[in-house]
């Protein structure tokens, strides 16, 4: 298997609620989007957003679940000053901040918002690991 994650699809309960949350934080709905799924171009990776009960279906799993699911996104930020800005503009749109900016023992700044589903995203500014000019995380070796 080549090392690559290619789409991360979110399972939300209302689609068109879900859209209009993303689509206020600045993610574009590609064309192949349509009432049943949407699709984000989010740099090199597509987020999708599927049915939550489809979504299960699909993978063949029982569609109950909700809190603590043992999964976060990230968006990183450039500047330390950009992570509270960052979660506001998401409060904005719909979602619930779960833990405001703060200062991080690891030597960064973070927060984190819930999605209108409880997906939970954590916004990060980490000097240890760069953007470049197009977003893309700098790993070192």
């Amino acid at each position: 298997m080549e090392p690559r994650i290619s789409l991360l699809t979110l399972g939300v309960r209302d689609l068109a609620r879900s859209r209009a949350f993303y689509e206020a934080l600045g993610f574009v709905a590609s064309s192949s989007s349509n009432e049943n799924v949407a699709f984000f171009r989010a740099g090199g990776v597509v987020l999708g957003l599927f049915g939550w009960d489809e979504l299960a279906q699909d993978a063949g799993v029982p569609p109950a679940g909700d809190g603590f699911r043992g999964v976060t996104l990230a968006h990183n930020v450039r500047e330390r000053e950009d992570v509270a800005p960052t979660l506001a503009a998401a409060q904005a749109a719909g979602g619930r901040i779960v833990t405001p900016a703060h200062d991080v023992f690891w030597g960064g700044h973070n927060g984190y918002f819930a999605d209108p589903d409880g997906h939970l995203w954590e916004v990060a500014w980490n000097p240890f690991f760069p953007l470049a000019a197009d977003g893309s995380v700098q790993l070192p070796d």
